[in-house]
């Protein structure tokens, strides 16, 4: 189904319409526009006027409007497409900006490949700087068979410069042994840290970390000035809002970047809405627990969620699997957080009316965390109550008998539709057929009435909002493979798709009633679109289609004339 509900075509000559006062000239009409409300009351729509606070004030026909607002500043769009503005509910908006500013490593298809994009981007950098990146994939590598590269393949292009390159999904590093030699502890032995792994030969490090392990070497790497993050934040923002998103759920922050965030609000400077996640049992959740819920005077930033681990990434073997990976017999994964820390943090975001995001991708993982859920929840330390609104981020390989206990406790599924696309090559092989039936199971979770926020987790995937869409539609590469979609029961349509990215994210961040649709009263968060979403074949998402994105009425982006 690629269109809306039929009763969407039954309601355009309907006119909403709340009482216009104040100053027209103040007041904007937005007209000749195919306009997608993701509102059931109206559906579809010609025109939108709002107001210069970037309030909705009306919206229906053109001919209505036009006699109603007729002294309101005109916006023809030409017949272009307006949805409501796009909120991907999962990213990470700093390390996007570090990622934009340092080794862009995604794609390479060798350790060649890897070596030759970091010797080109060093040309440039100081003779005693770091050389940082993101993003190589093992699995994309021909020969590589899943197996990790080790220091040695980075050392003779830099035997002295030390480099660190973070694995596409966040969850394993890559260091040289120059980079090693300025641990701050001695990295061989047999010594693991809790929650992490440092991968051995003989008990030497062999150049890869994961998960908690990481943190050895990353403490090592001389800290970014507030200046570089200010700029990683301005990039990043200017970056999202060229893509169409007006807002972000960013999971994971601390009390330092969130008072960076802070600033570019209190300055006018933060180009779209982030909805931040404390970063575990940390200074941010203490002051949340301190003050309450936080949001800005201007609404483009709040703080009322933390996130949390369960385990790792299922690329790297760090997914928590209820049995071995089917093609490491040895291996069941990491647990991130123990189960008594997962829990005491629970208990204080419960307690303290908070949130809780859980990362979870392996079966186990996910288990886990439905069973703290359950018993936190339905203890008497639930603040919130029935609408606590408390999240799995991820939730990527779920036992097929655990499906149900998302409705059941009302846990939302934060799930990112471009995962499952770019795992598709080998996910089966890490856990097997039986329990691939119960990975990315956005259809089976709709079905049974869980809230699915969609989202990309970028930069471990493109911020591209298009690209997930495509993905939660088809199934398929960017190819177009496989040509009926990968386990394409699984798939949603276009408008549970836009959806996803729309109304249902805004529910998961607590702001369905000033977000995620476009009715009176909300926001003007609005997308401009060269076509219709729901229209299209699954292709046609690829095609740049965003002309224009609109933050409380206000073009934050708009598409140069040949561009």
């Amino acid at each position: 189904m690629l269109n809306p509900p039929l009763r969407l075509k039954t309601l355009l000559a309907a006119t909403v319409l709340a009482a216009i006062g104040g100053s027209a000239q103040a007041d904007t009409l937005v007209l000749n526009a195919h306009i997608i409300t993701i509102d059931d009351e109206m559906p579809l729509a010609e025109a939108m006027l709002f107001d210069a606070g970037g309030v909705i004030r009306a919206i229906g026909s053109r001919a209505e409007l036009e006699t109603r607002a007729a002294q309101a500043r005109r916006l023809d769009l030409g017949g272009a497409t307006v949805v409501p503005g796009l909120i991907d509910a999962h990213g990470h908006v700093l390390n996007q900006g570090l990622a934009l500013m340092r080794v862009d490593l995604v794609g390479t298809e060798s350790k060649a490949a890897v070596i030759q994009r970091l010797q080109a981007f060093a040309r440039d950098l100081p003779a005693d700087s770091w050389l940082l990146g993101r993003g190589w994939d093992q699995n994309d590598w021909p020969g590589a068979d899943g197996e990790f590269p080790s220091a040695a393949d980075l050392d003779t292009a830099f035997p002295d410069r030390p480099v660190w390159l973070t694995r596409i999904d966040g969850h394993a590093g890559w260091a040289n042994s120059a980079a090693m030699r300025l641990a701050t502890r001695d990295l061989d032995g047999k010594w693991q840290p809790e929650g992490g792994q440092v991968l051995r030969q003989n008990a030497r490090a062999t150049g890869v970390f994961i998960d908690t392990a990481m943190s050895v070497i990353a403490q090592a790497i001389p800290k970014e000035s507030e200046q570089v993050l200010r700029e990683a934040l301005r990039r990043s923002t200017q970056h999202l809002v060229q893509l169409g998103l007006t807002g972000v759920h960013d999971a994971g922050v601390s009390w330092a970047q969130f008072q960076l965030m802070q600033g570019l609000a209190d300055r006018g400077e933060l180009a779209l809405r982030i909805y931040a996640m404390a970063d575990g049992d940390s200074a941010a959740l203490e002051r949340l627990c301190q003050s309450g819920p936080y949001r800005h005077a201007n609404g483009r930033l709040s703080m009322r969620a933390v996130k949390l681990y369960s385990d790792g990434a299922l690329g790297s073997r760090g997914a928590l699997l209820n049995a071995p990976y089917s093609d490491a017999p040895d291996v069941t994964g990491l647990p991130v957080m123990s189960r008594d820390a997962l829990a005491a943090a629970m208990k204080k975001a419960a307690e303290c009316g908070v949130q809780a995001a859980t990362h979870a991708i392996g079966d186990a993982a996910n288990q886990r965390v439905l069973d703290l859920y359950q018993d936190v929840l339905h203890s008497g330390h639930n603040k919130a109550g029935g609408d606590h609104r408390w999240r799995i981020e991820h939730a990527q390989i779920i036992a097929p008998s655990d499906l149900g206990r998302f409705s059941k406790l009302g846990v939302i599924a934060s799930m990112q539709p471009t995962h499952a696309t770019s795992d598709m090559p080998w996910a089966e092989q890490r856990v097997g057929p039986s329990r691939i039936v119960g990975g990315y199971a956005w259809r089976s979770l709709r079905d049974l009435g869980v809230h699915l926020a969609l989202g990309s987790d970028f930069p471990v995937e493109s911020a591209d909002p298009m690209l997930g869409l495509f993905a939660a539609i088809t199934r398929q590469d960017l190819q177009g493979q496989p040509l009926q979609g990968w386990y394409p029961a699984q798939r949603l349509t276009a408008y549970e798709a836009l959806r996803g990215f729309t109304l249902d994210a805004a529910y998961a961040g607590f702001d369905e009633q000033r977000l995620g649709s476009l009715r009176i009263g909300k926001q003007a968060d609005f997308v401009v679109l060269r076509r219709d979403p729901l229209a299209l074949n699954g292709q046609g998402l690829l095609e740049r289609p965003v002309q224009a994105t609109y933050v409380d009425g206000q073009p934050v982006y708009q598409r140069a004339g040949n561009d």
